[in-house]
C-alpha cells in the first residue's frame, strides 16, 4: 500500500527544510477531506493513509532529528513507515540512521523495509549498500543476487554489468570479487549464463591483480555472445604484449563487426601502446564505415598532425569542420572546434604561412582554450625569429596555481629548446628544479639539456639520480643507455639499460630504436635492422630515420639508405641527428 497526497508533499517539504507552518496546512487538509465529500468520479485521488495521529508523529520524528535526537527520531520515523508501508518514509528513516552515524540502524531499517516490500529493488538496493558501507562484504552475496533477481528480464543484462559499481570502494578488493562471484553464479553456468555476467566478474577479478583469471573471464563471456561488445571492451583494458590473445578476440569481433565503435576503443588502445601508425589506420578505417561521424576525423586529425602527416591531416580536419556546421552548439562542439582550428594552426605553422596560421587561431572563441591559442602564437613568433617576443608572450598567461607555472616553464624551455638555445633553457629549468628538487620530471628534462650542452657527466648523475628516486621511469633507462650507444662506450651496460626499458615499455618505437642503434653498435647488424624496421613502421620519425639508413648503409644497401634519409627529411626537415647523418656520409638523398 502506499500513500498520497500530502504524506507525499509533506515528506518532500521536509526534506527540503520548509517551515512547520506549510507542514500544518498540509494537515488541514488532510481533515477537510470526509466522507460526504469524496469525490466519486474515475479521476477520484485515493484516500490517504495518514492519520491525524500518525502526521503528528511523522512532524515530532522530524523535529526530534532537527533536535538531534536521532533515537526518537529513528523509532518514530521506522513505527510510521511500517504503519504507512511508505518507501519514502524507510527511506528517510535510513537517512536519519546514516546521519546519526548508526550503521547498524541503518541496515536494521533497510531490512524491515526489504521485508515489507520484497519485490523493492530500492529496498534491496539500500540493503547492499549498507552492507558493504559497514564492511561486512562476506554478508553482501545473497543481497547482490536478489538484486539482480529483481531486475525486469529485459534489464538484466544491464543490471549485472553495473553490479561492480556496488563494490568499487572496497578496500580488500580480493574478498570483492570472490563475493561478487558467488552473488552471480546463478548467471555464470547452464541456461542462465550471461555475458555481462561474466565480464562483470572479469572486470572484479581484474581490479583484485588477476589478470589471467580476467582474461579467462573475458573468454567465457564472448563464447557466450560474439556479438557482445561488453567482454571486448575488457579485452581492450587488457591488451599488452604479455597478453596477445586479449588484441587477437579484439581483432576477431571487429573482423565480423567492422563497423563497432570498439575500433574507436582500439585506436585509442594502440596509440596508448605507442603503435601510432596502427592507430592511425584503425581512425581510418572507421571514417570509411562511419563517414559522417565528425569526432572520428577530428581525432584522425589531430593523431596524422602528431605523426607529422601534414596534407592528410589537413583533410581531416576539414571534413570534421564541414560535418560540425549543422550541430547545434554544445561545449563538446566547441572544444572540438577550438582543438580542430589549433591543429589546422599548426600545419600552416609548419608550412610558414603564419599568416594562415593566425587565421586559424583567430577563429577560437571557448575562453578554455585560449592559453593553447597563445602558446600556438608564441611557437609562431619564435619560428619567425622572434623568439624574444613569443617569451614574452608565454609569460604574460595566468600563472597563479602550480600546474599554471609549470605550463608556462615547459612552453618556453621548449621554445628556447626549438630554437637551440639549450644554455638558457637549461638555466630556465634548473630554477624551477633548484626550488622542487625532488620533481624527478624536472630532474629528467634537465639531463636532456645537459646532453645537449655537452655536459656528460652532469647529464649521467641527473639520470642515475631519477632512475635511483623512480624505478619504473623507461624514458630515464633508455635515455641513459641510448647516451652510451651513441657515444660507442659501455655497450654491454647501456644494452642492459634499454632492456629494462624496454620491459617497463614494450612498445615504445624509441627504445626500441635505442635498442637497434645498441645492437648496431655491438656488431649485431642483422639483429639491429630488424628492430630499427618495427620502430619506424611503428614510428615514423626522423632521427629513426636515420639510425635506419645507417645501418642500411653499412649492410650495402645505399639505395634503400637514401629512400629512408628522404622519408626522414620529408618528416622534420631539422632534425639534428638525421643531418648531421647526411654531412657525416656526405650524402645528399
Amino acid at each position: 500500500m502506499s500513500t498520497h497526497g500530502c504524506l507525499v508533499d509533506y515528506y518532500v517539504s521536509m526534506k527540503r527544510s520548509l517551515t512547520l507552518l506549510s507542514a500544518l496546512a498540509c494537515a488541514l487538509g488532510v481533515y477537510a477531506q470526509t466522507p460526504s465529500a469524496a469525490p466519486t468520479t474515475e479521476s477520484a485521488p485515493t484516500p490517504s493513509a495518514l492519520t491525524g495521529d500518525l502526521f503528528y508523529q511523522i512532524l515530532l520524528g522530524e523535529l526530534s532529528a532537527i533536535a538531534t535526537d536521532a533515537g526518537q527520531a529513528f523509532a518514530m520515523m521506522l513505527d510510521a513507515a511500517r504503519k504507512t508501508n511508505d518507501a519514502q518514509l524507510y527511506q528517510r528513516t535510513v537517512e536519519i540512521a546514516f546521519q546519526a552515524r548508526a550503521g547498524d540502524l541503518a541496515l536494521q531499517a533497510a531490512r524491515v523495509w526489504r521485508q515489507a516490500q520484497p519485490s523493492s529493488r530500492d529496498a534491496n538496493a539500500r540493503v547492499l549498500q549498507i552492507l558493504i558501507a559497514l564492511n561486512r562484504v562476506n554478508e553482501s552475496a545473497d543481497a547482490l543476487r536478489i538484486d539482480i533477481s529483481l531486475a525486469e528480464p529485459k534489464e538484466r543484462e544491464s543490471a549485472l554489468a553495473a553490479a561492480p559499481q556496488f563494490y568499487a570502494r572496497v578496500a580488500d578488493r580480493k574478498l570483492a570479487a570472490k563475493v561478487f562471484e558467488d552473488g552471480v553464479a546463478n548467471y555464470l553456468t547452464g541456461r542462465n549464463a550471461s555475458p555481462s555476467a561474466w565480464t562483470s566478474v572479469g572486470r572484479m577479478r581484474l581490479v583484485a591483480g588477476d589478470t589471467e583469471g580476467a582474461w579467462d573471464a573475458t573468454r567465457r563471456a564472448a563464447s557466450l555472445d560474439s556479438s557482445a561488445e561488453t567482454p571486448i571492451h575488457l579485452a581492450l583494458e587488457l591488451m599488452s604484449p604479455k597478453l596477445p590473445a586479449a588484441e587477437a578476440l579484439v581483432r576477431r569481433h571487429l573482423e565480423a563487426h567492422p563497423a563497432s565503435d570498439i575500433r574507436m576503443g582500439y585506436a585509442r588502445a594502440l596509440l596508448d601502446a605507442q603503435r601510432h601508425a596502427e592507430s592511425v589506420a584503425q581512425l581510418v578505417q572507421l571514417t570509411v564505415h562511419q563517414p559522417s561521424r565528425a569526432q572520428t576525423w577530428l581525432a584522425l586529425g589531430a593523431l596524422q598532425v602528431q605523426e607529422n602527416q601534414f596534407t592528410p591531416a589537413e583533410a581531416s580536419l576539414k571534413r570534421y569542420l564541414e560535418l560540425t556546421q549543422t550541430e547545434t552548439a554544445s561545449e563538446d562542439r566547441t572544444r572540438g572546434l577550438s582543438q580542430a582550428y589549433i591543429s589546422l594552426a599548426q600545419i600552416a605553422e609548419s608550412r610558414k604561412d603564419f599568416v594562415g596560421a593566425e587565421a586559424w587561431l583567430s577563429k577560437i572563441e571557448n575562453p578554455q582554450d585560449l592559453v593553447s591559442a597563445q602558446l600556438r602564437r608564441a611557437s609562431i613568433l619564435a619560428r619567425q625569429g622572434k623568439l624574444d617576443d613569443a617569451r614574452a608572450l608565454v609569460r604574460s598567461l595566468p600563472g597563479q596555481s602550480p600546474a599554471q607555472v609549470r605550463m608556462k616553464v615547459n612552453a618556453e624551455v621548449q621554445l628556447l629548446r626549438d630554437n637551440k638555445q639549450y644554455r638558457a633553457a637549461y638555466d630556465l629549468i634548473s630554477e624551477v628544479a633548484n626550488v622542487q628538487p625532488d620533481d624527478t620530471d624536472l630532474a629528467y628534462e634537465r639531463a636532456m639539456l645537459a646532453e645537449k650542452l655537452g655536459a656528460v657527466a652532469e647529464m649521467e648523475r641527473l639520470l642515475t639520480q631519477v632512475i635511483a628516486a623512480r624505478p619504473d621511469f623507461p624514458h630515464a633507462y633508455n635515455a641513459l643507455g641510448y647516451s652510451w650507444a651513441d657515444r660507442n662506450v659501455r655497450l654491454n651496460e647501456a644494452k642492459q639499460l634499454i632492456v629494462k626499458a624496454l620491459d617497463l615499455a614494450p612498445n615504445d618505437p624509441f627504445i626500441t630504436d635505442s635498442m637497434g642503434w645498441v645492437e648496431f653498435r655491438l656488431g649485431n647488424k642483422a639483429e639491429a635492422l630488424r628492430l630499427l624496421n618495427v620502430a619506424y613502421s611503428s614510428r615514423p620519425d626522423a632521427e629513426i630515420a636515420a639510425h635506419l639508413g645507417e645501418v642500411l648503409w653499412s649492410m650495402g644497401q645505399p639505395d634503400k639508405a637514401r629512400s629512408v634519409w628522404r622519408e626522414g627529411l620529408s618528416l622534420n626537415a631539422e632534425n639534428e641527428t638525421l643531418l648531421e647523418t647526411l654531412k657525416r656520409f656526405r650524402v645528399t638523398p
